[in-house]
């Protein structure tokens, strides 16, 4: 949902410039699109529907077994897209982290702030798979890279490789986090990211948390039967708008989460302490989690032997450096612009 909700700002000006956008995604993003965008016309388009492990050490060979299925996945989306375009008399495409949406006559973009992914596995599999991702992203017309080009930035080595693409361009930072006066009234566990872990990791905040003494706002994006016998001081929800997102996040003195980018790059919008938990086995959040704590911007702490009162307790000492990128959220609206020139 994280590449769902990055595409809402750029949705949004699209939108606000007069354009006609139509949205393609399963039916959990039609929903969130639905409810964010009133009149929006959606196609449904399946996922990756890629599963994870329940360990670290499974998560990367648990990809690999799926690998020749995300190909032909990724090979049907091309047919789709052509059949789609002529069908929808579509002048340009915008797509995030979906590999096969591109074709060779009409103006194409992906988003991604993964320009060199890296496996965990040590530099001789990082070359392999950056040859890999370098030859898919150069299909696209353009490669939007979601983060500043210069430093401070979000993504480090991520997205700032030593040999950029010849299609690449910055675009700056993406949030559906609208401008919100900040307050601290509570704690807010804000857990997305893909299952199993995402539920392993709710079980064990909540049962850490459930006899805290501070205000607690638990938010789980999830389908799972509700929590019962709610302790007077959580106030508890699972899926929510932006709109009833935002006030929750401007509102909290520190935000528990995993540091996924989109969640991040929410963060920064409105320059928020986190405690972050990177996925377990999930190179890119253990890299960026690792990387924003030794910058001094959110506080990491492992799932393996979490204790969420101690990090707590310890994050009191913590510098929480604000990166002052703010002006960095609108920077997509001029690639936009000049993206749409040449349609």
């Amino acid at each position: 949902m994280g590449h769902t909700t990055r595409t809402v700002p750029v949705i949004r000006y699209l939108r606000d410039s007069g354009h006609e956008v139509i949205f393609a995604g399963n039916d959990r993003q039609h929903q969130y699109i639905s409810k964010t965008f009133l009149n929006i016309q959606t196609i449904h388009l399946d996922g990756y529907n890629v599963w994870y492990s329940k360990n670290a050490i499974g998560f990367l060979p648990a990809l690999f077994i799926q690998l020749p299925r995300l190909l032909k996945t990724i090979s049907k989306e091309k047919k789709w897209l052509k059949r789609i375009v002529k069908e929808y008399k579509i002048d340009g495409v915008i797509t995030d982290n979906r590999y096969g949406l591109h074709l060779n006559d009409i103006p194409n973009v992906i988003m991604t702030h993964q320009v060199a992914p890296q496996t965990g596995w040590g530099w001789l599999p990082d070359k392999t798979l950056r040859y890999l991702h370098d030859k898919s992203l150069l299909r696209f017309k353009e490669c939007w890279i979601v983060d500043v080009a210069d430093e401070p930035n979000l993504s480090g080595s991520l997205s700032h490789p030593k040999k950029q693409l010849s299609n690449a361009k910055y675009i700056g930072l993406l949030s559906q986090i609208g401008n919100q006066p900040t307050s601290e009234k509570h704690l807010l566990v804000l857990l997305s990211g893909p299952e199993p872990q995402r539920t392993i990791l709710s079980d064990m905040l909540w049962e850490q948390l459930k006899n805290h003494e501070q205000k607690i706002v638990f938010v789980e994006g999830s389908d799972r039967v509700t929590r019962q016998s709610l302790p007077s001081h959580i106030e508890y929800h699972q899926r929510l708008t932006a709109n009833e997102l935002t006030p929750l996040i401007a509102s909290a003195s520190v935000v528990i989460c995993r540091s996924g980018y989109s969640t991040l790059m929410d963060l920064v919008k409105l320059n928020k302490k986190a405690i972050v938990i990177p996925t377990p086995g999930q190179a890119e959040q253990e890299y960026l989690g690792e990387y924003l704590h030794k910058q001094g911007v959110f506080y990491c702490a492992s799932q393996k032997s979490l204790d969420i009162i101690q990090a707590l307790q310890r994050s009191k000492g913590f510098p929480f450096s604000k990166l002052n990128l703010s002006s960095e959220f609108e920077q997509h609206q001029t690639a936009i612009d000049d993206w749409l020139q040449k349609l």
